[in-house]
């Protein structure tokens, strides 16, 4: 009888304490600032009102920075940031779901040449105009293009110390999601109602090093190649379609929590902890 008790204590305790190893979570925040390039772009114009149906013929856009004026000139907001929040969930913690959003900022620069073709006024056009406020054209998505992923992220060690306080990772993430724009812009001297609005999806590849320090805090640089497709963005009486792809360099400072006790990224493996199984 002694036996079987011994023997179902040992047994019970086992099973709770892979349990508990299964439970294993720690989840991470990150705030930063990105700077970004994009692929030329057509974008497709209808406004079936005014009889017109036209393209705008690989136009040519980029970023606006802003923290490159000083950060604390202004709104930690308004320059082009952004923010990650994720979940280590597995066993090894090298496995996590993150969301991701990126406030880019797309512009069509002042004296900007572009090409188009298509109809206008129900009358063949091809014509090249000059982008400026002056002369009636301008074209952003200067309060965000946004992108926002659902990410899955894969971690690597690269190094750390015995006790955790300094350790270096690269990281993989892939993910898809909405984008979020804030469309405003002006074509012909007619400008569009300039709004926030569901525009399409994206997807996006990103690969990352992260140095952590003291065990919770973090300094991550990134690398991230994104594909957006936007469709319906409001424009004066009509709407837009455009895709294009982008490439991001962002710097990131976050920090790390364990939910969950003898999280293996933070604590050093004692004797205690090592469970024995047949």
């Amino acid at each position: 009888m002694l036996f079987s008790l011994l023997f179902f204590d040992a047994t019970s305790f086992a099973q709770e304490a892979k349990k508990a190893k299964h439970r294993t979570r720690s989840i991470y925040g990150s705030w930063g600032y990105n700077e970004e390039w994009f692929t030329n772009s057509t974008i497709h114009i209808k406004q079936p009102g005014l009889g017109n149906d036209y393209e705008m013929v690989h136009v040519r856009a980029e970023d606006h920075e802003g923290w490159n004026k000083g950060l604390f000139n202004e709104a930690l907001t308004i320059p082009q940031y952004n923010y990650r929040l994720g979940c280590y969930f597995n066993e090894n913690q090298d496995l996590a779901i993150e969301l991701n959003f990126d406030h880019t900022k797309y512009v069509v620069n002042n004296g900007e040449g572009v090409h188009i073709t298509g109809k206008i006024n129900n009358a063949p056009v091809n014509e090249q105009v000059v982008f400026s406020q002056q002369n009636g054209f301008y074209y952003y998505l200067n309060n965000g293009a946004n992108f926002f992923l659902f990410n899955i992220v894969k971690r690597l060690g690269l190094y750390n110390t015995i006790d955790n306080k300094l350790r270096i990772d690269l990281t993989g993430k892939a993910g898809i999601g909405p984008v979020i724009p804030h469309v405003q812009n002006s074509l012909f001297g007619e400008a569009n109602h300039q709004q926030f609005q569901f525009g399409g999806w994206n997807t996006g590849l990103e690969t990352a090093v992260r140095v952590t320090f003291m065990r919770y805090a973090y300094l991550e640089f990134s690398q991230k190649v994104d594909y957006a497709r936007y469709s319906h963005l409001l424009v004066y009486d009509g709407r837009a379609n455009q895709n294009f792809g982008t490439y991001e360099l962002i710097l990131s400072i976050g920090a790390i929590i364990p939910t969950t006790p003898h999280n293996p990224m933070f604590h050093m493996q004692r004797a205690t902890d090592i469970i024995i199984e047949d």
